[in-house]
């Protein structure tokens, strides 16, 4: 058993922490098939992709057992599966916020996934400044003798929202999560910023869409 098993305080069930990462990893295998063909339908339908590119993980043991703790948990394998959401977790991002939020439908249209809970911090942003939009879905893995309704967080960024945010994380982690009042203060006004820009390129690009189209009508 390795260390970062040992870490989780699973004794020795190495199988079953091994089958439950099996379980997430096609979690996201499954999902990140799912938005793949929704973009490739998009393109084939509209000629324009919504998605710029896909990021996916799974949780680091040490941060699944952080929040646990957080939660006044025991970091047993049950405990984890249970209160810890975003284990498998899968990033999209977006040229523009209209992108997310026709992604964000779409992959609620979906026969086979659950959507959860959702949770727009675009429209209502965290203190800190941070924006995105989040979907907890769960979708089935069908193993060889039974079949798993597996949880997946679901984060729809632009490509500005995902810069602040990398950059946010960064900037916090020097500070173990405790930055100084006017770091924190810089990082929203810099939010602000990221906002603005993205509702300048929205506008832009929805100017360019009505010029094509007069453009194409003469």
């Amino acid at each position: 058993m390795n260390q970062r098993t040992r870490t989780l305080g699973i004794g020795e069930d190495v199988d079953g922490w091994k089958t439950v990462m099996l379980i997430y990893n096609s979690a996201l295998k499954e999902v990140g098939t799912k938005l793949e063909i929704l973009n490739d339908e998009f393109q084939h339908v509209h000629q324009y992709n919504p998605i710029e590119y896909i990021k996916s993980r799974i949780k680091a043991p040490e941060s699944i057992v952080k929040k646990l703790k957080r939660y006044g948990c025991e970091s047993t394998i049950s405990n984890m599966t249970e209160y810890v959401n975003d284990i498998a977790g899968i990033r999209i991002v977006c040229s523009f916020i209209s992108d997310i939020y026709r992604m964000a439908e779409m992959i609620g249209r979906q026969n086979d996934l659950t959507v959860v809970s959702v949770k727009d911090y675009i429209k209502h942003p965290k203190r800190s400044g941070y924006k995105s939009y989040h979907m907890l879905v769960t979708i089935p893995i069908f193993l060889s003798d039974r079949v798993i309704d597996t949880k997946v967080e679901i984060q729809i960024r632009t490509i500005a929202m995902d810069f602040w945010a990398s950059l946010e994380h960064k900037i916090y982690y020097k500070f173990e999560g405790n930055a100084p009042d006017y770091i924190s203060r810089e990082l929203r006004e810099c939010s602000g910023i990221i906002s603005m820009l993205d509702a300048k390129m929205l506008s832009l690009n929805e100017i360019v869409g009505k010029a094509k189209e007069e453009q194409e009508a003469t």
